[in-house]
């Protein structure tokens, strides 16, 4: 029903194989299905709950998955930033709603189910910290171990404290994501341990859900959809598989593909606007949006794609303009992200200013990661709670009413 494939010399593959990029010429694999022999209505997943495993039918996965409930996220209509912003329809995808609080969760679940059913007895990933809590979570519904690379020092103690509690082997290396990435790959073809990272082609068959759900939810095709980038795997997948549900005649149209980045992290941006054909890694991304500060997003050549065939465009945006946003968020729409998560709905503040936004457009911001993920930058810059005496004096006082 499926197989792997080069999506650039066309090459394809059995999907027992165990490859990560393309043996013949090192681009990146994708998962092609028999499109033409699936049989399954709109109706058929209609009458199922809405979450990752809804859509099985266009999933890799044959054994019952190794799964923790994910998917099935909320949409919000952003009503009070979208009337400031002069958008009607302006929407946000709150992924932080998984059972790890990230995205990465319809990935794993996809991904270490895989794992179990090609056999693999042990896992692996590099990662800025979503990546590891949500592989170290289902490594460990599915009774594989696993083992995480981070970046030491640059990875928000939520993630790491997720990782450790559900048992991964936690390695901090004195270095950026992008080696740890380079290590973990060495690491995982030298000793037969399965790379759940996104260059991973199934893995990323869980992420695209999030844009099945985006279609279900509002009831069609948004007009944009934008995510946050970092190694570029979830604007990817998002697209492929919408072009799936084109073929499938479930759709009729694609959106326009949006990737926002941050300033001191931006290689697909500064691709976009280039025009170059390649992206051109960044030596060193730097952002308080921990989960895209990575230079040299591996799924970059899939972005480009995803991001011109429909029309879509990049933008970066500044911390200051992330942390705004994040405060925004939470006091304006009571949806609380990590800073990441809010690059989306920052760039497309930063393009209605720019005049590149049709203000008619339907628009769906992805979120993809929790307030709590990171805490530690919250707390920098929120007020201290404030201390009083035990008293109803001193109560009333700070809220400035009468006795």
């Amino acid at each position: 029903m499926y197989h792997l494939a080069c999506i650039h010399c066309g090459a394809e593959y059995a999907p027992g194989e165990i490859i990560y990029t393309c043996p013949k010429c090192g681009h990146l694999l994708t998962v092609d299905y028999d499109l033409d022999a699936i049989n399954v209505s709109r109706e058929a997943w209609n009458r199922r709950p809405i979450s990752v495993w809804r859509y099985r039918e266009i999933l890799p996965v044959t054994i019952p998955p190794v799964t923790l409930q994910e998917g099935g996220t909320p949409l919000y209509h952003l009503e009070r930033l979208g009337a400031e912003m002069g958008l009607p329809h302006l929407y946000a995808k709150h992924e932080g709603m998984n059972p790890t609080g990230s995205f990465k969760d319809r990935g794993m679940t996809v991904g270490v189910s895989m794992a179990v059913q090609l056999g693999m007895k042990s896992v692996a990933c590099a990662s800025t910290g979503n990546t590891s809590a949500s592989l170290a979570a289902y490594a460990a519904k599915g009774g594989i171990p696993a083992v995480v690379l981070l970046p030491a020092g640059k990875v928000a103690l939520g993630k790491v404290a997720q990782a450790l509690m559900h048992g991964a082997k936690v390695i901090a290396v004195r270095g950026n994501f992008d080696r740890s990435l380079e290590m973990v790959r060495d690491l995982c073809l030298k000793h037969g341990i399965y790379l759940l990272n996104s260059v991973n082609p199934y893995r990323l068959e869980g992420q695209k859900t999030i844009g099945f759900e985006a279609v279900d939810q509002l009831g069609d095709v948004p007009d944009r959809l934008v995510l946050p980038v970092g190694n570029a795997g979830n604007i990817s997948a998002v697209y492929k598989g919408l072009r799936e549900l084109e073929t499938l005649g479930f759709i009729d149209r694609l959106p326009m593909m949006t990737g926002i980045q941050a300033a001191g992290s931006q290689p697909l941006v500064q691709a976009i606007q280039g025009s170059l054909p390649a992206v051109v890694p960044e030596a060193n991304p730097e952002t308080v949006a921990t989960a895209i500060r990575i230079g040299a997003p591996v799924n970059g050549e899939k972005a480009l794609i995803a991001i011109r065939k429909t029309g879509g465009t990049a933008a970066s945006v500044t911390d200051e303009e992330i942390l705004a946003m994040q405060r925004d968020l939470a006091q304006k729409e009571g949806i609380g992200v990590e800073p990441a998560s809010a690059a989306s709905v920052a760039g497309i503040r930063k393009l209605v200013e720019e005049g590149r936004i049709d203000r008619d457009e339907r628009i769906v911001c992805v979120v993809t990661g929790h307030l709590l993920k990171d805490p530690e930058t919250v707390i920098r810059q929120c007020p201290p709670p404030i201390e009083i005496d035990a008293t109803e004096q001193a109560l009333l006082s700070v809220l400035h009413l009468s006795s």
